[in-house]
């Protein structure tokens, strides 16, 4: 994948404070079923596709650095999605990966960075 496309990410990340909103272990405001398995929230003073702050995903690898996003398609809210994870490891990629694909009206691919 184009390198620049992970590059402009990372500044997009590093101009930006990540606010976390539903931490590790919390459950969904309107879903109490839905837990979230890694700290989940947005990126402030940015804008994603459903006009709030762009999505993210912040794991517990010690270098927090973009290494992957989930495009993801909802079609109960009529809307589709890009969320960057932020230093996860493989397992928490994994996890996150499966919270966008258990639902019948929502459905996540994970495209991990290469790293040359």
């Amino acid at each position: 994948m184009n390198q620049e496309f992970w590059t402009m990410l990372e500044e997009l990340v590093r101009q930006s404070d990540v606010v976390i909103d539903r931490p590790n272990g919390s459950a969904h405001p309107k879903f109490p079923d839905t837990i979230y398995p890694v700290d989940y929230g947005y990126l402030k003073n940015t804008t994603s596709m459903d006009g709030e702050g762009i999505d993210v995903w912040v794991g517990t690898a010690p270098e927090h650095t973009v290494d992957a996003i989930v495009c993801v398609v909802d079609v109960w809210k009529r809307d589709s999605e890009m969320k960057i994870l932020i230093g996860c490891t493989q397992q928490e990629k994994e996890l996150i990966e499966e919270f966008h694909n258990k639902s019948q009206y929502m459905k996540g691919i994970l495209i991990s960075r290469e790293r040359t």
